[in-house]
């Protein structure tokens, strides 16, 4: 099917099913007594007629608000792998944090296990009865 300089294949109707036009327009007989030196050319054929994800994926989303665009590309799996390490950074980094404040507070035993909240009160009172100390 060829197409003038002025149309696209979204404007012109389907005449045909899907499975068709990728074997009609290798070459291919299309029918189901295809042989198999067909079915083999067929196949290169509808493979390297997807290789061409990247245009058909910017005419979608050239109609698509800016939020749209957005939420379409945090779908992707590379973006989940990418945030769910930097989610990972930010929590190591964030329980370090609490880990130095704890070494830095005396309760007893030393070693006990303390919550993070409890963490944030005991470091409160602490820092309150250093205040005092040093105002006295």
């Amino acid at each position: 099917m060829m197409l003038n300089s002025d149309q696209t294949e979204i404007d012109m109707p389907p005449s045909h099913s899907e499975t068709e036009s990728v074997f009609s327009d290798c070459g291919g007989g299309g029918g189901r007594g295809a042989g198999v030196e067909e079915a083999g050319s067929i196949g290169l054929c509808a493979q390297s007629r997807l290789a061409e994800p990247g245009e058909a994926l910017k005419k979608d989303l050239q109609h698509l608000t800016r939020e749209e665009r957005r939420r379409r590309r945090r779908a992707t799996a590379k973006y989940r792998t990418a945030h769910a390490t930097r989610e990972r950074i930010r929590v190591e980094a964030f329980n370090m944090a609490f880990a130095e404040l704890r070494k830095l507070l005396p309760t007893l035993p030393p070693d006990k296990k303390l919550s993070k909240i409890e963490i944030l009160r005991l470091a409160i009172c602490y820092i309150s009865y250093l205040n005092h100390v040093l105002d006295v």
